[in-house]
């Protein structure tokens, strides 16, 4: 039998249905960060997770897909698949025996475009729209292509060390969520921070993009199967209770607090919860899938409030919610794996096997050295030459105008020219782009 005819029809439909979901998948992001922001921002918000869909799409092409998936040594992939030279409809039965190469490359394409623009919640609202897109690219080439390749390429050196990672747990979660708290430090907080109120400007769009993000979470954990079988649908099932079990969890928290349960609570403790099971969808049970929802809410909520009090300006928690709940469910995984969910993946502590613990301790830190220091690299090379900062009079009066010349909304607040704060600010204002500032703010909005 040849290569060619040992290609499913189901396995191919499948990847190729799940590679749109994930796209998807960025359309609820940007609808999902647009909401929680003010609404002179709320174009310039969604535009960083449009443009991902664009820059990173021709990015993966070119050489993003070759550093992280082309045989290589155990650090990096090499440039043999550089513009997908050799990638054709064959299969390569090191990543799936059963679907074409193209449909793998694609797929991993999907994952590559909204791991960066999970960043972009940790510094919106203040960030030169020019600067965040060379920032894209340079982040997705030297941090998450090597990290992909350590943990999902062929001799990848996590690979080989056995770390468990079914769909993006630290190649994906915690990667972006350091990023994400080392890019809030480094830019500093928003100029009218702690001094004009700052919550979410369109509820029902915040929940719009939770819905969506839900919706294509199908295709990010159970599409992380290439294929149409059992595992699929183990992740699939694992997915979604994860997510019901911390929506009610947030619910819980919310009313305990507050006495209200909240629609941006609940929307975030969906995301929490898809993070959280990420890593372990196709290697856990679904009770254990449910306590994997619970305990990353747990861990992300109280995060939140630390974060609030602080002086660190993480706009819409970025850190919280994928970065930690990322950890959490990469070390949950290495504590309810089973190989009576899949019987290729070794046993968790849970089922006797407590080394799996390291295994994926190893994981989390090298996802987040890689991140932390590529972030400060990056972000130190792209203020050198670009500028990172919107000006002083542009953040006041809304990205959306000074970087995109629109608005969200005719007559809205950048259209008035934001608030009296900002016109007081204007008039001060010495030209240029200012430097960071190295002290902190507080929560973007209330949970």
């Amino acid at each position: 039998m040849t290569q060619t005819a040992a290609i499913s029809a189901g396995d191919t439909a499948w990847v190729l249905a799940s590679s749109a979901l994930v796209l998807l998948m960025t359309v609820g992001l940007a609808c999902f960060y647009s909401g929680l922001v003010r609404s002179k921002n709320s174009l310039n918000t969604m535009m960083m997770s449009i443009v991902a869909m664009g820059a990173i799409g021709v990015q993966w092409v070119l050489l993003g897909y070759s550093l992280a998936f082309a045989p290589g040594s155990g650090w990096l992939g090499g440039l043999a698949w550089v513009a997908l030279r050799g990638v054709g409809a064959e299969p390569n039965p090191a990543y799936a025996a059963t679907i074409p190469q193209q449909a793998h490359a694609v797929y991993q394409a999907m994952f590559a475009v909204i791991t960066p623009a999970l960043i972009s919640g940790a510094i919106v609202e203040r960030m030169r729209f020019r600067a965040y897109l060379a920032f894209l690219v340079l982040w997705s080439t030297l941090v998450y292509a090597p990290l992909a390749h350590w943990v999902w390429g062929a001799g990848g050196w996590l690979q080989k060390m056995g770390a468990l990672d079914f769909a993006g747990g630290t190649v994906v979660h915690v990667s972006a969520g350091v990023s994400a708290l080392v890019a809030a430090w480094f830019l500093g907080p928003r100029r009218d921070y702690r001094r004009v109120p700052i919550s979410p400007h369109n509820v029902p769009l915040v929940l719009i993009g939770a819905g969506l993000l839900w919706f294509g979470w199908f295709g990010f954990n159970a599409g992380s199967a290439l294929a149409a079988n059992g595992l699929a649908a183990q992740a699939f099932v694992n997915t979604n209770a994860a997510a019901a079990a911390a929506v009610l969890t947030w619910a819980v928290l919310d009313s305990t607090r507050t006495g209200k349960i909240t629609a941006v609570g609940a929307a975030t403790g969906a995301v929490v919860g898809l993070v959280g099971i990420t890593p372990a969808a196709g290697y856990v049970t679904a009770p254990a899938s449910l306590a994997i929802g619970v305990i990353c809410v747990l861990i992300s909520y109280f995060a939140m409030q630390r974060r609030s009090r602080s002086r660190l300006d993480d706009s819409l928690d970025v850190f919280s919610c994928h970065g930690l709940a990322g950890m959490a469910g990469a070390l949950l995984t290495g504590v309810f794996a089973t190989k009576l969910a899949n019987p290729g993946a070794a046993n968790g502590l849970f089922y006797g096997n407590p080394g799996q613990m390291l295994v994926q301790l190893y994981a989390v830190l090298a996802a987040v050295i890689i991140a932390a220091v590529g972030t400060v690299v990056i972000l130190a090379i792209v203020r050198a030459t670009l500028g990172t900062r919107a000006r002083i009079a542009d953040e006041m009066l809304g990205l959306d105008l000074s970087e995109h010349g629109e608005e969200a909304y005719f007559g809205g607040e950048a259209a008035l020219g934001g608030s009296a704060l900002a016109q007081s600010v204007i008039v001060a204002e010495d030209p240029g782009p200012p430097e960071p500032e190295r002290r902190g703010g507080g929560a973007a909005k209330k949970r």
